[in-house]
């Protein structure tokens, strides 16, 4: 008999060792979580759970999702996309007291797997949480603890797992995104303006798993062919938590409202700056210098992280770093002859934002339309207070 290399499992018991004759007594399952209220829990997560069959078997759940917060510059590799994740393992038992004090919704997957699959599956794992390999490069996207999952079974059920096809919807990453982000609207706004054009383009049904809910669906559609003979992959599906959910606070502090409220007061201030002859130079340097910031932080995003969702993020033709020059213009230099050039190009890329979202190149959050129209407000009104000094 094939023994398995010493590894994690050692520690957990013994449970390394073994044998291909013993893997049938263990019960490989799914383990879907319902999303939570906080934006790092909005999405759900995925878990396989190992049974030993009996009533002193183990019970242990395989986790992808987890990370070490006392990697050094911890934070700093989180915001350029250098975290590494890693798989950990925990009792059963222990896994779920944290789903069950969030009262999130917890269920099960019993999969059918023959006694040759669970020992792929097993020696997967056990290779995995080797020192040399628990720890992998995260992508939320393509490489995240639901895929990672997905994959693995995918190795185990090597050629004999067929996905079900099935007639959904075509969705964009960003559609997908929106599903689970829209009950908390400025985590909305704010993936909205970091995550680049990358992201809206049509996901297929694989894709789609990077979601544990959709993987949770693909799971049940899915079927094990075996010598010609089909079954499917799921034997038999358990509620292990479940709680009434709850319905969404919807709150007036959202960024589409805030912002049409800033569109009021700017069109109020610019029509008495008009009227009085007041150019009202601290409001721009306040609106601009915080576009400006903003422009900081997609620049970065795009081009010094190594997040693969940032690229190509057009939200830079409005929140643009240059914004800054344009304040210290303002302060230092106000009667320069090149910021007249410059608000002809804020005038001309905000024009080519509209042009980018009327033709599907980059999807941007609703709430932006206020920003733009205060943009092109201001900077008509900056041009012809200008032209009517020179």
């Amino acid at each position: 008999m094939v023994k398995y290399k010493i590894g994690f499992l050692l520690i957990l018991l013994t449970f390394v060792g073994l044998s291909p004759a013993k893997a049938q007594f263990w019960e490989v399952s799914l383990l879907t979580a319902d999303p939570g209220t906080e934006l790092y829990s909005s999405f759900g997560h995925s878990a396989i759970r190992l049974r030993e069959i009996g009533p002193d078997g183990r019970d242990l759940v395989f986790n992808f999702g987890t990370f070490d917060f006392n990697t050094p510059n911890f934070y700093g590799k989180f915001a350029t996309g250098k975290l590494n994740y890693m798989l950990s393992v925990a009792t059963y038992d222990r896994f779920i007291v944290e789903y069950d004090y969030y009262k999130r919704g917890l269920r099960e997957q019993v999969l059918d797997l023959n006694q040759e699959q669970k020992d792929f599956l097993l020696q997967h794992l056990d290779a995995q949480y080797s020192p040399e390999r628990r720890f992998y490069k995260y992508d939320f996207f393509y490489n995240n603890c639901a895929t990672k999952i997905r994959d693995a079974f995918d190795i185990a059920i090597d050629g004999q797992l067929v996905w079900g096809d099935t007639l959904a919807e075509e969705k964009t990453f960003r559609n997908l995104i929106d599903e689970f982000v829209l009950p908390l609207p400025w985590a909305d706004f704010g993936i909205d303006l970091a995550l680049g054009a990358v992201i809206d383009r049509p996901a297929t049904e694989l894709q789609k798993q990077f979601l544990p809910t959709y993987m949770e669906q693909a799971f049940a559609n899915a079927t094990i062919v075996e010598n010609g003979v089909s079954r499917p992959l799921v034997k038999q599906s358990r509620v292990i938590l479940e709680y009434p959910k709850e319905a969404t606070q919807q709150t007036l502090l959202n960024p589409t409202v805030i912002f049409w409220l800033l569109v009021v007061l700017f069109a109020a201030l610019t029509l008495y700056g008009f009227k009085k002859g007041k150019v009202m130079k601290g409001l721009d340097i306040a609106f601009f210098g915080i576009l400006g910031t903003l422009g900081l932080v997609v620049a970065f995003l795009w081009f010094f992280t190594d997040h693969s969702a940032t690229l190509w993020n057009w939200n830079i033709l409005w929140a643009f770093p240059g914004h800054l020059v344009l304040v210290w213009g303002l302060v230092v230099r106000p009667n320069a002859a090149w910021i007249s050039s410059y608000l002809l190009f804020v005038l001309g890329a905000t024009v080519v934002v509209l042009v980018l979202w009327m033709f599907g190149v980059q999807s941007f959050s609703p709430a932006l339309v206020p920003i733009l129209l205060i943009l092109l407000l201001r900077a008509n009104f900056l041009f012809y207070n200008r032209k009517k000094e020179d």
